[in-house]
């Protein structure tokens, strides 16, 4: 398999990442907020720190772009870069409910082609690698290729815990004959998972909070579970932005047709 020792990697570096995150998750901790205003913890910081030393020591040609260390542009320069994002969903961290993830993807060429999202009090990690499907791992090791429903209408959607604006509640009220009941608030990378795993349809998002590293390996294991993830314009997104923020938002739906743009 291409990138096989790639994914091998992305997965150790997740795993790596977790049992420092759970502890820090599972004790007392400061908040801090940054010039952004988003919270940060000492839990993303010493798992970027990790999740980096682990990649680079393999890779040490390849890129970065993580979100708790410095963007120097170096990146646009390189053919291969790692995303990261060591805690998704530090909210919900914060607020100690368990929906956040760590995020691993590596793009080549614009286009990510590894895609790792572990969830670490759920016992479960996503992953994909391009042409090569999307696949969901317990904790016993038990492996279960991922693939979307096949649904056309009465689409189950989801919505953010802590981001859901007007916009997309108008959206969804507009729309309401196309879903089944209210949209499911849910956490961090996790609707991606969620979708590719065939339990929901869609998701919109029509605000431009989110960054390349929230999106990177999702975007891949939906694609690889049959799914697709688009800009709101219908445009698949590409990686190794100069501008790393998605301005538009996006939309995941199990199949082009559902996607509603």
């Amino acid at each position: 398999m291409k990138y096989e020792k790639e994914l091998k990697a992305a997965l150790e570096a997740a795993r790596a990442a977790e049992p420092f995150i759970l502890s820090v998750y599972n004790t007392p901790f400061e908040v801090e907020i940054k010039e952004d205003n988003s919270p940060v913890t000492k839990a993303d910081k010493g798992a970027d720190e990790l999740i980096r030393a682990t990649l680079s020591a393999l890779f040490p040609e390849d890129g970065f772009l993580t979100e708790e260390s410095t963007d120097n542009k170096e990146r646009l320069n390189k053919k291969r870069i790692w995303i990261v994002d060591p805690v998704d969903g530090t909210k919900e961290f914060v607020s100690r409910n368990g929906q956040f993830t760590t995020n691993i993807a590596l793009a080549e060429d614009k286009q990510v082609v590894v895609g790792v999202i572990n969830a670490p009090t759920l016992g479960l990690t996503y992953y994909a690698v391009k042409g090569e499907g999307a696949y969901k791992m317990d904790k016993s090791g038990k492996v279960t290729r991922l693939s979307v429903s096949d649904r056309d209408d009465c689409l189950r959607a989801l919505r953010s815990i802590s981001f859901f604006n007007e916009r997309e509640k108008a959206f969804m009220e507009k729309n309401a004959a196309r879903f089944e009941g209210e949209p499911k608030p849910i956490g961090a990378a996790l609707k991606f998972c969620t979708i590719a795993e065939g339990g929901a349809e869609y998701f919109i998002r029509m605000s431009g909070g989110t960054k390349e590293w929230d999106v990177a390996p999702g975007d891949l294991i939906v694609t690889e579970a049959g799914g697709v993830m688009v800009q709101p314009n219908g445009i698949p997104f590409s990686y190794n932005r100069e501008d790393v923020y998605n301005r538009e938002g996006y939309v995941i739906a199990n199949k082009k047709s559902n996607l509603m743009l």
